[in-house]
C-alpha cells in the first residue's frame, strides 16, 4: 500500500504571484500540442498540400490560441452544466471563479470543436481536414492533466483491494487504500490513444477518420477507466449504476461511430 506525497501544488513562487504544477501541465500541453502538430504538417496529407490548401506555422499557431481557449471556456461551462447545474443557476457569478476548481474535458472538447469550426470557416479549410490534424496531438494534453491531477491528489479511484500492490492511500480520502484512476487515465487516454492515433495518422486515410479514431478511442478508453475512478460526490453513480462520465462518452462513441461509417465513403487524403 502505498501513501500519496504530499505535494505542495505551488510549484513555484515570484512574489506575490504563485505558479501551481497544474497550471504547468497546462502549458506542457499546449507545448506538446504546438510541436506535434508542426510535425504533423511535414506528413501525408498535409505535406502535399499547395496553394490555398496549403497549411503553415501561422495556421498552427492560430489553431492553437483558438483551441486553448474553446477548450478552457468549455471545461468550465460543461462542468457546471453537466456536473452541478442546479448550484450554478443559483450561484451564476461563480462560473466565472475557476480558481475553486471544476472543468470537464467533454465541454472542453466541445468548446474546442467549437473553436475548430471558426478556425475552418475564416481559413477556408474543411472541418475535418481540421480536425484530422488535430486529434492526433490531443492525447498528450490529456495525460498532462492527468498527471496534474495526480499531482494535486484529487479525482483519486474507487475503493480497491488492500493486497493491491499500487492501491494508495489519498489525503482527504480516507485511510483506505484506492486505486491511482489519474495514473490509469494518464496511460490510457494519454499515452495509448496517443501512441495508436499517431501511428494511424501517419498513412494517409479518408477524410474525417482520424477524427473518428479519436473519438471511438478516447470514448471506449474513458468508459473504461470510470470503473476505477471515484464518481462526483454530490451526483454518485446515475442509471444503470454508470458515472456521469461513462454516460457523456455514450454519445462520443456513437459520434465517432457515425463519422467512421461516413469516412468510410470518403477518397484517401493522399494530398
Amino acid at each position: 500500500m502505498l501513501i500519496h506525497p504530499a505535494i505542495d501544488p505551488v510549484a513555484l513562487h515570484l512574489g506575490p504571484l504563485s505558479i501551481r504544477w497544474y497550471g504547468l501541465t497546462y502549458l506542457a500541453a499546449f507545448g506538446l500540442f504546438f510541436a506535434l502538430a508542426l510535425q504533423r504538417l511535414r506528413d501525408a496529407p498535409f505535406a502535399s498540400m499547395t496553394g490555398a490548401r496549403a497549411w503553415n506555422r501561422q495556421h498552427v499557431e492560430d489553431l492553437l490560441f483558438l483551441g486553448a481557449m474553446g477548450a478552457i471556456l468549455g471545461g468550465r461551462l460543461g462542468y457546471c452544466l453537466f456536473y452541478k447545474p442546479g448550484y450554478y443557476a443559483t450561484h451564476p457569478l461563480e462560473v466565472f471563479a475557476v480558481w475553486q476548481g471544476g472543468m470537464s474535458f467533454h465541454g472542453g472538447m466541445l468548446g474546442a470543436i467549437a473553436a475548430m469550426v471558426w478556425f475552418a470557416y475564416s481559413c477556408g479549410k474543411p472541418m475535418m481536414e481540421v480536425t484530422d490534424l488535430a486529434a492526433p496531438c490531443v492525447p498528450t494534453g490529456l495525460a498532462c492533466g492527468r498527471l496534474g491531477n495526480f499531482l494535486n491528489g484529487e479525482l483519486w479511484g474507487r475503493l480497491c483491494d488492500p493486497t493491491l500492490p499500487w492501491g494508495m492511500v489519498f489525503r482527504g480520502a480516507g485511510d483506505a487504500p484506492r486505486h491511482p484512476s489519474q495514473i490509469y487515465q494518464f496511460l490510457l487516454e494519454g499515452l495509448l490513444l496517443f501512441a495508436l492515433l499517431w501511428w494511424w495518422s501517419r498513412t494517409p486515410r479518408p477524410r474525417g477518420q482520424v477524427s473518428a479514431f479519436f473519438l471511438l478511442g478516447y470514448g471506449t478508453l474513458r468508459f473504461f477507466a470510470e470503473f476505477f475512478r471515484e464518481p462526483d460526490a454530490h451526483l454518485g453513480l446515475l442509471g444503470l449504476g454508470l458515472s456521469m462520465g461513462q454516460w457523456l462518452c455514450v454519445p462520443m462513441v456513437l459520434g465517432g461511430m457515425a463519422l467512421w461509417a461516413w469516412s468510410l465513403r470518403q477518397p484517401s487524403q493522399n494530398g
